[in-house]
């Protein structure tokens, strides 16, 4: 099945073959959201090429959180009259900790399909896996 790179974005697929997962649990699975596969379950591409390559993705996660923020901002200043500073702070801080998971997600997504390297090929032979450490 071939999928476009968008697709495999939301679906967050291998960037390589478009049909293996990247995380292991759904992003609601609110204690283990974070855990990734090291390799693509269906082609055996590693995901992390190269110690601490997630890292960067926190850039992108720092942007998320941002516009998560100014959003909060704008919807409270012109939809409820612009209430005080600690309604700002509660409701900016309480979204950021609901959508932390789906954040940290999509963060990693974004980074590995746009700064990896990984290039998508449609039909893929299973890669030979490293022996994990």
């Amino acid at each position: 099945m071939k999928r476009s790179q968008l697709q495999g974005m939301v679906l967050a697929k291998c960037p390589h073959c478009r049909q293996g997962n990247l995380f292991k649990y759904p992003f609601w699975n609110v204690k283990k959201f974070d855990q990734m596969y090291t390799f693509c379950p269906h082609c055996g591409q590693r995901y992390e090429n190269e110690p601490g390559f997630f890292i960067g993705a926190t850039y992108v996660s720092y942007a998320l959180s941002v516009g998560i923020v100014l959003g909060t901002a704008i919807v409270l200043f012109n939809f409820f009259g612009d209430p005080s500073a600690f309604v700002y702070i509660s409701v900016a801080i309480g979204l950021m900790l609901v959508t932390m998971p789906f954040n940290f997600r999509v963060a990693r997504v974004i980074y590995i399909y746009l700064f990896s390297g990984i290039e998508y090929e449609e039909n893929p032979r299973m890669i030979t896996r490293e022996k994990e450490v």
